[in-house]
């Protein structure tokens, strides 16, 4: 897959509102404002696929993205800080853990903010996906608001919109994971 074509099906919580499909998914999982939308459109070189906000919590939904007529891509809600009702929050929590539980979920792209720590909910999270034995790909965002000792420190996949090779790369281990 080139990652050429790219179409919104939906933005939905409920089981009942998920897409109909039996096509392979990749999630797109990380904490509030770690830059998932931002991969998106970067994958795409666009900016408008997926709406970016630098207020945490803006994606309040399970938005499905159809991508070269061959699988979803799938931006969940993060996790975490979100200036979001705890009520909204534990809403969230119920759907996004069943539609990782019910889904066909071929692969996570796992994000995290290169500049901060796991945090209990990442490890966690980390944790769930082991025992579900779901393959996963850690991608440390935001890597060009890193200093070069910064970014010579850190041994996992270090992403940087501004630099256009990462998004080779990334196409690349999808691709690698869902077709070989």
């Amino acid at each position: 897959m080139k990652f050429k074509s790219v179409k919104f099906v939906t933005s939905a919580l409920k089981r009942e509102e998920w897409p109909d499909s039996d096509l392979p998914e990749v999630a797109l999982v990380g904490r509030s404002n770690v830059g998932k939308s931002s991969l998106i459109n970067h994958l795409f070189l666009s900016k408008s696929v997926a709406k970016v906000s630098s207020t945490p919590g803006k994606t309040q939904r399970i938005n499905y993205f159809l991508i070269d007529e061959a699988f979803h891509l799938v931006d969940l809600p993060g996790y975490g800080y979100a200036r979001t009702p705890k009520a909204l929050k534990r809403e969230w929590g119920h759907w996004i853990e069943s539609y990782l539980r019910d889904r066909p979920l071929r692969l996570i792209l796992f994000l995290l903010d290169s500049r901060r720590k796991l945090t209990p909910d990442d490890e966690m999270f980390l944790e769930w996906v082991k025992v579900q034995n779901i393959p996963l790909i850690p991608i440390l965002t935001k890597a060009d608001k890193l200093s070069k000792r910064e970014r010579d420190e850190k041994s996992n996949f270090m992403y940087s919109i501004k630099e256009g090779k990462c998004r080779e790369i990334l196409i690349r281990k999808i691709n690698s994971v869902l077709w070989d």
